[in-house]
């Protein structure tokens, strides 16, 4: 897998935060979780809740983001067995992957919609990723 954040706001600036995963090998996209802030133990529960129906992944590829490089994540990715592959600082190319898709990601759902609120933020992405999925 890979994980990444994407930046947006609301139609009233209020910004939010999407936290992105993705299946490196089936391009699958397991979540898209639009929050207001994000800490690490967020990651933590969003990726516990996405797990439990997908399962854990061997690697996860992320960047040094605070959240990333969190002992929350760590402690949880040790325990289940999950290795965090972390790309080099300043180096998005080395998680192209990712960067790729949240570019898609913004161009198909995230400039093409005004987010009221985030709930509303949260069920057009959740439509857009359930497009974007060949089966979900």
């Amino acid at each position: 897998w890979a994980m990444d954040f994407v930046h947006d706001q609301l139609a009233t600036g209020k910004k939010l935060r999407v936290l992105t995963v993705v299946d490196t090998f089936s391009r699958y996209v397991p979540v898209l979780d639009p929050r207001h802030s994000y800490r690490g133990e967020d990651v933590v529960q969003t990726l516990e809740r996405v797990c439990q129906k997908a399962g854990y992944p061997k690697t996860i590829r992320v960047d040094q983001g605070t959240e990333f490089v969190s002992r929350d994540l760590d402690l949880r990715a040790y325990s289940k067995g999950v290795t965090l592959d972390f790309s080099r600082p300043g180096k998005p190319t080395d998680n192209a992957f990712i960067e790729a898709f949240n570019g898609r990601f913004r161009a198909e759902c995230l400039n093409q919609h005004w987010f009221l609120t985030l709930a509303d933020a949260r069920e057009k992405m959740e439509d857009w990723r359930r497009y974007y999925n060949p089966v979900s």
